[in-house]
């Protein structure tokens, strides 16, 4: 039987999950009687809630067509380029892709970051127009587009004369013809088989084992699995290996205890061994990780691993140290949390960890804020509490001058026409270049920026604000350049409490007309907390516990007629992007909450003075 191994890559939201959920359905890989879920490959609840992909996983299918009977290895990667840590490790994987881009959208900034990836390793691409059932699709000029930015990235010319197909994902079927319509996914399958080459790993099957770890997770019963392909040789249970680390360095010895397979959604046990070019799960070591190679005893030299994309930006998380810590977490101390970030660090390739000086207090950096985001939220169901201090940009040192260097991103905008004014102007504020204008249809504008990535820190908000929430601003980061200078951001000033105590709802009803609130009546807040944004550019402390004076003349009983307006209340990533310098979030299983990083307002205003 012969085999494929393929990866699905294309922008955030241009519909790779279901696609993948339509291939296992219609290859016979859900039975009759069971139900598919929909976006099977989203296994984890923060998937599921925020409908994207975070972690790149694998799936296989079986299918009978025209050349026979063929396994097919799809790995489903993620879109967003936070995570772009999992798609590069994985192409080590495939020999081939299929690039879906949106018939409506076209090419965007994040199919150039992966595609550029997978065109580096040589893979064969194959270009999916997908969702070409959608009202405003323009399947040629997409197919152009494609064309161009193929050739901008430096294809070579077999690579540019890609085969392209025509798909509806949600509908489940694919043409390669437009005008002969079609109701399966059948020509996809075929054009997978005909056009990816087979594995060249099958022709080493008889040399000593040797496998490349590139995704790594832990199975309450068999321990840490190992993922990646066989590059030679067998897999066999029982077998003793040793694991490599990049230079050749033994790290420890062990003996395989499971070779898992995937076969449709499940992984199941493969007790005869597993060859050459397939991909699997091995069990039964305990130190080996991400880019280390697993291989027979007698190998002394390390598979070459692909080099990861350095971070660009690093929070500090340290121990949550407000008056309310420990009401609601029950993992709260320093070395818990160390060890839960080092376990992250080691599985997740594109996250950093470093102690700094404070000794509770880390750092970690990644690709962006809302990698950062998800890990956060992560430990918060956890149970864990932290603090967290505002994203800082990571700088380099230019080896040959000296000078700081900064990232930069490419910035793309989709926006409505009597937008583009605005959302120009602020960008160009802050330190944004503008590449390239012109319509996208249906009344938008599309707007092409490389921004410093430093300046793009919690301009999400505002930018949906000044577009009415009609905008799609997207992403990814592009090099590094020359520092470009003071950024002067203005954010308003903050509204913070100046006691302990519960919020009463006659004290808030006074403050309102002062500026936003981020807190509603009757909720624990204490001194130094931030309990909502000032209408001025200055801080300002407040009492939001005052009750009102009662006399005969005035019952509390009038209190109850009083009318809130609904407080703002931020997810996790708007708070960490909204936070100053000299403040930070405050995070537990229940609440997000903000703070100023010196609670006390007599040593806030000195320090302001010193500085």
């Amino acid at each position: 039987m012969s085999m494929r191994n393929i990866a699905i890559i294309a922008h955030v939201d241009h519909g790779k999950t279901t696609l993948v959920d339509q291939l296992l359905a219609q290859s016979g890989v859900f039975r009759a009687n069971e139900a598919t879920t929909e976006r099977a490959m989203d296994s984890n609840d923060q998937e599921r809630e925020r409908g994207i992909t975070i972690l790149a996983k694998c799936t296989s299918v079986l299918w009978h067509g025209e050349a026979g009977e063929t396994r097919i290895n799809i790995i489903d990667t993620p879109g967003h380029a936070d995570f772009g840590g999992e798609v590069e490790r994985i192409l080590g994987m495939v020999d081939g892709c299929v690039l879906l881009v949106d018939a409506e959208e076209g090419v965007m900034p994040q199919t150039k970051f992966v595609l550029t990836k997978a065109l580096k390793m040589g893979l064969k691409p194959i270009l999916c127009i997908n969702k070409v059932d959608r009202a405003h699709a323009d399947p040629d000029k997409v197919h152009n587009a494609a064309f161009d930015l193929f050739a901008a990235i430096g294809a070579t010319d077999e690579q540019l004369d890609f085969p392209h197909i025509y798909a509806s994902g949600r509908a489940g079927w694919a043409t390669l013809d437009m005008n002969v319509p079609n109701d399966n996914l059948a020509p996809l399958f075929d054009l997978i088989v005909r056009h990816v080459p087979e594995p060249k790993q099958i022709a080493k099957k008889d040399e000593p084992f040797q496998i490349l770890n590139v995704l790594i997770e832990s199975d309450p019963f068999l321990g840490r699995l190992l993922t990646g392909r066989i590059e030679s040789g067998k897999a066999v249970p029982g077998m003793a290996i040793h694991a490599l680390d990049r230079d050749g360095k033994e790290i420890e010895r062990g003996r395989i205890t499971k070779v898992l397979a995937f076969r449709g959604l499940k992984r199941s046990p493969v007790d005869e061994g597993a060859e050459a070019g397939d991909i699997v799960a091995i069990a039964g070591m305990s130190k080996a990780t991400v880019a280390d190679t697993l291989c027979a005893l007698d190998v002394t030299d390390a598979l070459p691993a692909q080099p990861i994309d350095p971070p660009t930006i690093s929070m500090t998380v340290s121990v949550n140290d407000s008056p309310l810590a420990g009401k609601e977490g029950d993992k709260v101390q320093s070395r818990v949390i160390r060890d839960r970030l080092l376990k992250e660090a080691e599985s997740n390739v594109a996250i950093k960890v470093t102690e700094t000086s404070e000794g509770d207090a880390y750092e970690v950096s990644g690709r962006g804020e809302l990698q950062l985001g998800v890990l956060i939220e992560n430990m918060r169901r956890e149970g864990f509490e932290v603090s967290i201090s505002r994203p800082r940009v990571v700088f380099q040192t230019d080896p040959e001058t000296g000078k700081r260097l900064e990232p930069m991103e490419d910035v793309m905008i989709d926006v409505d026409d009597e937008y583009s004014g605005i959302v120009i102007e602020k960008l160009s504020l802050r330190k944004a270049e503008l590449k390239d204008m012109g319509p996208s249809g249906a009344g938008k504008t599309r707007l092409q920026l490389v921004a410093p990535s430093r300046s793009l820190i919690g301009y999400q908000g505002e930018f949906l604000t000044d577009t009415r929430g009609s905008g799609v601003l997207n992403r990814v980061f592009s090099h590094y350049e020359p520092y470009k200078g003071a950024i002067d951001q203005q954010r308003k000033g903050v509204l913070i409490s100046n006691s302990d105590g519960e919020t009463a709802a006659y004290a808030l009803w006074n403050l309102e007309e002062r500026g936003t609130m981020f807190v509603g009546a009757n909720e624990k807040c204490y001194l130094g907390m931030i309990i909502g944004e000032n209408a001025r550019q200055d801080d300002l402390d407040v009492n939001p516990m005052k009750a009102k004076q009662l006399t005969n003349v005035r019952a509390s009983g009038k209190d109850e007629s009083i009318r809130l307006t609904p407080p703002r209340r931020m997810t996790l990533e708007q708070a960490i992007a909204y936070i100053e310098e000299d403040e930070l979030v405050e995070v537990t299983p229940k609440s997000i909450r903000l703070r100023k990083q010196i609670l006390n307002p007599s040593f806030r205003k000195r320090r302001v003075k010193e500085e």
